[in-house]
């Protein structure tokens, strides 16, 4: 509820004495209490906005992965966390800070969001694209074979 609803309810209140003054202490409270939001300082070693949509892609990738055959990621016991860090030679702090800070600005965050499912789609046009190569090829070996055994059997 916004603050224009809670002076139409003060407003409204037929009961005077306590009920007034318990709410108001109730709106000034909640009011009040919401406006000392504090940024995160700027990390030292903060992820460029570049590497950090690269690396959101790769997350939501593994995180694909895990919900995909999660028994044989831990079977062959992959970090996929620790595989992605190392592949940006960041660590986990430095990517929690980094991202910790890009998040406390919704537009920031927001734009590396949409930069890193834009490249998504990509590659799952691409991933599309390659599979419809692979079975028009594996359509035409069929073909081929097929033939050749109608060729023998005649």
């Amino acid at each position: 509820m916004n603050i224009f609803s809670y002076i139409i309810i003060f407003c409204n209140l037929k009961r005077v004495g306590k009920l007034k003054l318990i709410l108001s202490c109730i709106l000034t409270v909640s009011y009040t209490s919401c406006q000392d939001v504090k940024k995160p300082e700027i990390p030292t070693d903060l992820i460029s906005q570049e590497i950090m949509v690269d690396i959101l892609t790769d997350v939501y990738i593994s995180n694909a992965s895990r919900n995909v055959n999660n028994k044989l990621i831990r079977k062959r016991n992959l970090h996929l966390d620790s595989i992605i860090y190392n592949k940006y030679e960041v660590d986990s702090l430095q990517f929690v800070l980094s991202n910790a800070y890009y998040s406390s600005d919704l537009k920031i965050y927001g734009n590396l969001l949409s930069l890193a499912k834009d490249r998504l789609v990509l590659l799952k046009k691409e991933k599309d694209s390659i599979y419809k190569i692979v079975f028009k090829q594996d359509s035409i070996n069929n073909n081929k074979i097929r033939i050749q055994k109608l060729k023998e059997n005649q």
